[in-house]
């Protein structure tokens, strides 16, 4: 520093390698879910989504990728709902395409069992980039259970 406030432009070099540290990043990494886990996580996420969201979806797809856990809902069409003009579908067929087009709600990232029960980070899907983004529990905790999760992605059930 030559002055008050003032760097030298050998203090201010950006070419010089930063050194390397650790960061604690719930939205990467992971470890593959056990058959256990995802049996387990399943059995519950559908029981809690029974008691809590009831009539709000027809049904849930729940599936298991390597340390992912995807969640999606389908709902019955609206009957008032027809088809967009020179489209060429009948009415049946638009309701039926409409009854199996999934409704991406969040994906959890296991974070294994040394995090206890909030063992899993979440990802909120945004239909805006069509893409999972990392998201907090509405605890603002960054990690939490599945039920939780269920309760962050549900605004796509509220109608």
């Amino acid at each position: 520093m030559t002055g008050a406030g003032v760097f030298t432009a050998s203090q201010c070099d950006t070419r010089r390698p930063m050194k390397k540290r650790w960061v604690l990043d719930p939205h990467s990494g992971g470890t593959k879910i056990p058959d256990a886990v995802q049996q387990e996580t399943t059995r519950r996420l559908l029981a809690y989504a029974a008691k809590r969201y009831k009539g709000r979806y027809a049904r849930l797809d729940i599936r298991f990728k390597g340390q992912f856990c995807y969640i999606d809902a389908y709902q019955e069409p609206d009957k008032s709902q027809k088809p967009y003009p020179g489209s060429g579908e009948t009415v049946a067929e638009f309701h039926e395409r409409l009854r199996n087009t999934p409704i991406h709600l969040f994906r959890l990232r296991y974070c294994g069992p040394h995090h206890g029960p909030k063992c899993w980070s979440l990802g909120f899907y945004t239909y805006s980039h069509e893409k999972y983004e990392p998201s907090f529990f509405r605890s603002g905790e960054m990690y939490g259970t599945a039920e939780e999760g269920l309760d962050v992605g549900a605004v796509y059930l509220e109608g």
